[in-house]
């Protein structure tokens, strides 16, 4: 990340130097006072302060999420890439590689806890959080496809024999898309019950 240390009579004026030597604006940037001095000048008529500062550029989100993400395979002993896309609400991070199927785990449980604790450390100290999304070489798409499937058949069976169907735990981002799949489907309804890690998403007949 870029900085510079500025010297100047004020920590305004400083900063203000800071900004067009680094070519941003104020709230892209953390400011940390280093000095602040004040003596008397001329004849010992006159005050003259000395403030110094040093002026960092901020992390952009998605290039942090990617370094954290880079330092979790690395201490997991995985030689791997990571892209990243960013989206109008949310950051994917894409995980491509060989031996990828330990990142994933069964049923995409160490994937999602991957992504839970990533979540966690990019949004800590946020007053907006933003949504962190990790995938492995497209997992991701191919399991949100069956999640869809799984929630259609699930219905149809609902319907048919007119009782509920409890799913397997699931993470909040797969009940989504199990809720999301149904929600035009007047003659079900889907509701999740149970705590976290094992919440799990209920097909039951309209009542």
């Amino acid at each position: 990340m870029r900085s510079v240390e500025m010297v100047a009579r004020t920590k305004e004026e400083a900063l203000e130097l800071a900004l067009k030597e680094l070519q941003t604006e104020e709230d892209q940037v953390d400011v940390e006072v280093l000095e602040e001095s004040s003596s008397k000048g001329l004849l010992g008529l006159i005050n003259v302060n000395k403030v110094r500062i040093r002026v960092t550029m901020k992390e952009d989100l998605s290039q942090k999420a990617a370094r954290l993400l880079r330092e979790i395979l690395v201490n997991m002993g995985i030689s791997a890439q990571v892209e990243v896309f960013k989206r109008d609400d949310h950051i994917t991070l894409n995980i491509t590689g060989e031996d990828l199927g330990r990142i994933i785990g069964r049923r995409g449980q160490t994937l999602n806890s991957l992504q839970y604790l990533l979540n966690l450390a990019v949004n800590k100290g946020r007053a907006e959080k933003e949504r962190i999304i990790v995938d492995v070489a497209g997992y991701r798409k191919k399991k949100e496809e069956s999640l869809k499937k799984l929630a259609l058949r699930s219905a149809d069976r609902v319907k048919r024999y007119g009782k509920k169907e409890i799913l397997y735990p699931m993470s909040p981002y797969e009940r989504r898309i199990i809720h999301l799949a149904l929600q035009n489907n007047d003659e079900i309804m889907t509701y999740s019950e149970g705590e976290e890690p094992y919440r799990r998403v209920i097909i039951s007949p309209q009542k």
